[in-house]
């Protein structure tokens, strides 16, 4: 499939979705230009296993806007942490101009890269941030200061939960995006999750159109503030899983 293809693809899967008056209209063609620019660079740097630029539409794009099925995201700002080659936060960016979204990940030269992708498409309503998510939720300026924290990061719930919820204020919410198949991870996470001031308020699980793709969203509703003493490092965060 030819790069071209992608925003027709993007704009009648966004319609299947009902997502198509929820979102920028122009939305199709930027993340048609993203793709191209994810490619292109893919080749010296290494951002995403999925190289087919309908793949690329489905399992990347349409599956980061999937989240607005499961939560008003308006009452943000949003948090996307470990957003890699910026799934699903600068897709939420393009796909809502209105959101203030920010971008946080550990390795460096993914957030150069961020940077220069969000100016190339005229994207400003997304910042990235280097930082590693257990040394940033402890400074006081930005922990408990996000209304939705995203994470399609590929790890263990319970270790999410404490890398993410301490960023979520009171009333917010952490959209944790995994497999249909994670009932029992979720099982296993739930004292962690209330340990850290959250509750499991649903499970919303969906299916990318024009795949055999089935997902899940968890969302996460913060109730109590997180304990002064989490994050922990995370060597032992690593090590001892709430």
């Amino acid at each position: 499939m030819d790069i071209q293809c992608i925003a027709p693809l993007v704009r009648s899967v966004l319609a299947a979705m009902g997502l198509s008056d929820q979102t920028n209209p122009m939305a199709p063609e930027i993340l048609q230009e993203y793709a191209r620019l994810l490619l292109e660079k893919n080749q010296v740097m290494n951002l995403t296993a999925i190289t087919e630029p309908s793949d690329v539409a489905r399992l990347h794009f349409l599956d980061s806007a999937a989240l607005l099925l499961a939560e008003d995201l308006s009452s943000g700002p949003v948090l996307d942490v470990g957003t890699g080659a910026g799934f699903p936060g600068l897709v939420l960016a393009i796909l809502r101009p209105e959101l203030q979204v920010t971008l946080m990940d550990a390795l460096e030269k993914r957030i150069l890269w961020l940077q220069e992708t969000a100016e190339a498409l005229q994207v400003s309503n997304a910042v990235s941030v280097h930082a590693r998510a257990e040394e940033a939720a402890r400074k006081p300026e930005i922990r408990e200061s996000f209304g939705v924290v995203t994470s399609r990061a590929v790890a263990d719930l319970r270790i999410l939960s404490e890398l993410c919820l301490p960023f979520v204020r009171i009333g917010g919410s952490f959209l944790a995006m995994k497999g249909s198949q994670s009932q029992a991870e979720t099982e296993a996470a739930l004292h962690a999750i209330e340990e850290l001031g959250g509750c499991l308020e649903k499970t919303i699980p969906y299916r990318i159109p024009g795949t055999d793709v089935s997902h899940a969203v968890l969302v996460i509703r913060k109730g109590n503030p997180t304990p002064e003493r989490y994050p922990r490092r995370w060597a032992v965060l690593q090590r001892k899983p709430l």
